[in-house]
């Protein structure tokens, strides 16, 4: 007896194999994946392939003789770094500037996207904008530069004000407890406008008609921003505090040691620039393989453990 064509039928035989698929889909799609391909270029040449170069952490690198055949020392360059008398002190300071910025910086770019939100005026609205977003541009050299200009106890307009109000000038360049709260509101100033780009671009997916619904139900103008707005932008926010959290061992080098002197060193030595001025300067190139690569394994474990706490409190998480 003859079996019917729905006996014969199995699923499986029509299911295409994954490479398949995948040819399939570059055929259909094969302008946008050559309009990522530069991209994906990028991350391979810049990113992935110097991952090469991080065994010379676990190796005494020599030049002459290249990174294969350098001879392997284990541990020895992390033990070096963990027993260094200025550890503690270069961890208090990489994580004191870090925790500093996240808490302060992190909400106002949030603060000022509410408060543009509210603006009705196009004309004051965009002078705003524009006026938060220009510092973004500046290059780090002339920021810092205008940062001392504000700042000098002598002709600084910030030392001025304080005179006018019958204080005495401060030192803030060369005073190590003044150092971190520069750095900080030096980069608020900066960065807040740009960063509160993408929280502008989370608002104005909210639907109106909740405002319209609410307004019509009485709720005042706080009500609603408390109620629907804040609510609308929270899944942006925990993602861009995820990505700071795996950044948080990452002070910028650059900043940092425009600012520092001998004065404040104390409270300026970070992580980035001991591995400069002992690794780099001083052609150890293991012993600063070894400690970029300690940074990067604490950064890598805060953004996987913010981001299953996340997701264990709620839907958001980077994956």
């Amino acid at each position: 007896m003859k079996m019917s064509s729905a006996e014969n039928y199995n699923p499986k035989s029509n299911k295409k194999s994954p490479s398949k698929l995948f040819i399939n889909s570059i055929k259909r799609d094969w302008s946008l994946y050559l309009l990522i391909t530069p991209v994906i270029i990028y991350f391979i040449v810049f990113q992935y392939w110097p991952m090469y170069g991080v065994q010379i952490a676990f190796k005494n690198f020599m030049p002459m003789k290249g990174i294969w055949d350098s001879p392997w020392v284990g541990f020895k360059h992390f033990e070096r770094f963990f027993s260094n008398y200025q550890f503690w002190r270069l961890m208090k300071n990489t994580l004191g500037v870090s925790l500093y910025q996240l808490v302060l910086g992190f909400p106002i770019p949030i603060l000022l996207a509410l408060m543009l939100n509210e603006v009705r005026n196009k004309h004051f609205k965009k002078v705003v904008q524009m006026a938060t977003y220009a510092p973004h541009f500046f290059s780090i050299v002339v920021l810092v530069g205008m940062v001392v200009s504000f700042l000098s106890p002598i002709n600084g307009i910030i030392n001025k004000i304080i005179q006018l109000t019958g204080g005495e000038a401060i030192s803030f360049m060369t005073e190590p407890a003044w150092f971190k709260t520069v750095y900080v509101f030096s980069g608020i100033w900066q960065n807040a406008g740009w960063g509160s780009i993408i929280y502008m671009a989370a608002l104005a997916g909210i639907d109106i008609s909740l405002y319209e619904a609410a307004a019509i139900d009485g709720a005042s103008k706080l009500k609603r921003i408390i109620n629907i707005t804040i609510p609308g932008i929270i899944p942006t926010a925990i993602i861009l505090l995820i990505l700071d959290s795996g950044k948080i061992m990452n002070v910028g080098f650059e900043k940092v040691f425009l600012m520092q002197n001998p004065l404040n060193i104390s409270s300026s030595d970070v992580i980035s620039t001991y591995v400069y001025k002992n690794g780099l300067v001083g052609a150890q190139y293991s012993f600063a393989s070894a400690v970029g690569l300690f940074n990067s394994v604490i950064n890598l474990i805060l953004l996987v453990t913010v981001n299953r706490f996340s997701k264990s409190i709620g839907e958001t998480g980077l994956w």
